[in-house]
């Protein structure tokens, strides 16, 4: 049995739920950041990194004012610093709510995705409303050097930060792999990613961070505490003077979620999508 955290006491992650006939804003379940961030030693007065948590929407309906359907791709984006993040089974039940409702207009919509969102994570959310062939869903590749070809052994499949090693010589690169993969922190189905690091500091280790990464592959926790431990190990063992973590996880369920967090001024490569999402 998988062990479902007090946060989720009553999330209706994992259960069979019947999809709302009606739009209902109180489908939303929204899950403090704090309880996942202190084992880490993060405090939430003082954050140690900006960043987001980028999502994308493929299921998204709604009537018009004469009752016929429309389509849409939403992007939301929730800022790093929100007290809460939203747990995405209800996330994906309150976008179903909108099915059936009529709306007078797309910015109406907007307007109540908005309004329901920001007040479910406690800070301001943003969205977008995409057609379904817009040229910014196109996919694209990640930057920088990939570490998946890497000859390397491993026998290690949870996070290990004695993995992260460094050099003397101080270095400004980027580097990415698609080997994430990581578990739900409730029901234990997989949750496959790819991952960028771009950082300046001492040189890490190639083989050793490919190691660490891999090491999430039996990990349980949400895409967005995953992004924020190795944010929060690298620090620690590299100390670069930059950082930057973004990882692009695959669609589920009609939704995909990108963390990042980031050293304040780096900010991640803007409309970056996948082909894989």
């Amino acid at each position: 049995m998988v062990h479902r955290p007090d946060t989720l006491e009553h999330a209706p992650l994992g259960r069979d739920s019947a999809y709302p006939e009606q739009y209902d804003a109180g489908l939303l379940y929204p899950i403090p950041r704090a309880a996942n961030r202190a084992p880490l030693g993060i405090e939430e007065n003082a954050l140690p990194f900006v960043g987001e948590d980028e999502w994308h929407a493929f299921e998204v309906s709604w009537l018009n004012g004469r009752g016929k359907p429309v389509v849409a791709v939403a992007r939301f984006r929730l800022p790093a610093s929100s007290p809460h993040l939203i747990e995405s089974k209800s996330w994906k039940l309150y976008l179903n709510s909108l099915n059936q409702t009529r709306f007078a207009s797309q910015t109406k919509v907007e307007e109540t995705l908005v309004r329901d969102l920001s007040s479910a994570a406690g800070a301001s959310v943003s969205v977008e409303l995409l057609g379904v062939d817009d040229s910014e869903l196109a996919p694209q590749r990640l930057p920088g050097e990939c570490l998946d070809d890497l000859d390397i052994e491993v026998s290690d499949y949870t996070p290990s930060a004695a993995h992260l090693t460094t050099g003397d010589e101080v270095v400004e690169e980027t580097l990415h792999s698609h080997l994430l993969k990581s578990n739900c922190p409730v029901t234990g189905q997989p949750d496959w990613g790819s991952v960028l690091i771009r950082y300046k500091g001492p040189k890490l280790d190639r083989e050793g961070l490919l190691r660490y990464l891999i090491g999430y592959r039996q990990h349980q926790d949400f895409h967005e505490h995953c992004v924020e431990h190795i944010f929060t190990d690298v620090m620690q063992q590299a100390k670069p003077e930059e950082l930057l973590v973004l990882a692009r996880y695959v669609r589920r369920g009609g939704l995909d979620i990108s963390p990042w967090r980031a050293t304040p001024g780096l900010t991640p490569p803007s409309l970056l999508r996948l082909a894989r999402q």
